[in-house]
């Protein structure tokens, strides 16, 4: 009975590690340029692929100012291939989202 829990715990894991969009990088809190390289509407998430070669997967909150030409945008003006400037803050590893400047 405990292999095939141990074996059913592996497999949901993988699952949930595989279906979230892929891989991501933990950085230091601050501000960083990138590119968005997915939008999760659903999910009010984005993931961007900064300059420095990092993956930065990003949950909105209503915290989250969101804005393009220094105007409040709504979450569906984002789109895969923009640029944008994030800045994040590191909490307990976990990157939260302060502000999302779509730069044109």
């Amino acid at each position: 009975m405990e292999k095939s829990f141990i074996k059913l715990f592996m497999l949901t894991m993988f699952i949930t590690m595989t279906s979230c969009g892929g891989e991501s990088d933990v950085v230091e809190s601050g501000t960083y340029q990138g590119t968005i390289s997915e939008v999760e509407p659903d999910r009010t998430e984005i993931y961007v692929e900064t300059t420095d070669g990092n993956t930065l997967e990003l949950y909105f909150s209503d915290e989250t100012r969101l804005t393009r030409n220094g105007q409040t945008v709504e979450f569906s003006a984002l789109e895969e291939g923009q640029r944008v400037e994030v800045e994040v803050e590191n909490i307990e590893d976990r990157l939260i989202p302060i502000s999302v400047d779509i730069q044109e």
